[in-house]
């Protein structure tokens, strides 16, 4: 006796190759999605960062102020890269020949870069400031807030606003004592 011949359903289970290409599309598309929104997060986290940075090294400048009787100062600048306007951060140290890149503790008055979708808006003793710096932090520029030796500085904030919508992100400000506070979207957080 030989076997039954295999009958062929018209109801066979499987896939056919549309079904998988269109899932297949659904899940790129879904993949996407999230590496976007995980990129930006990642954006929004190392700007945090780099403010957050700022406020501790200001601190860390103020007191070495004090102890060394030298002034110290954050330069704000502009620079032109591949088309875009970036802004910019360095510090300095007043010298007798005048204001520059201070020079001990390298590694923690590092330079740095801002992301090119934010612009900065600099405000010293409740007074907007138009101009920031000289256009790519020249060496001798004189820094926009300075951190004296007595232990004070001008008060003042720095605006971090999104550059397409204007959007206020970060503000960070500081009163005469040189106590840096960073607020998100320029408030108080409720956790602290």
């Amino acid at each position: 006796m030989s076997p039954p011949p295999r009958e062929r359903c018209s109801g066979q289970g499987g896939f056919s190759l549309l079904e998988l290409l269109v899932t297949l599309i659904v899940v790129v598309l879904i993949t996407s999605l999230v590496s976007l929104n995980v990129g930006s997060g990642g954006r929004e986290i190392r700007l945090e960062a780099q403010l957050r940075d700022i406020a501790s090294v200001a601190a860390y400048a103020l007191d070495e102020a004090q102890m060394l009787g030298l002034d110290y100062g954050l330069l704000l600048h502009q620079e032109y890269a591949e088309g875009s306007l970036l802004y910019g951060y360095s510090w300095r140290e007043r010298r007798p020949e005048g204001w520059r890149e201070p020079g001990s503790g390298k590694d923690i008055f590092a330079p740095g870069m801002l992301p090119d979708d934010v612009e900065l808006e600099l405000e010293l003793e409740g007074v907007p400031v138009a101009e920031l710096s000289l256009e790519g932090g020249d060496e001798q520029a004189a820094p926009q807030v300075v951190l004296y030796a007595s232990g004070e500085t001008s008060a003042g904030a720095i605006d971090v606003r999104h550059r397409q919508s204007g959007e206020l992100l970060w503000r960070l400000e500081w009163d005469l004592l040189g106590r840096f506070q960073l607020l998100r979207r320029g408030e108080l957080d409720e956790e602290t």
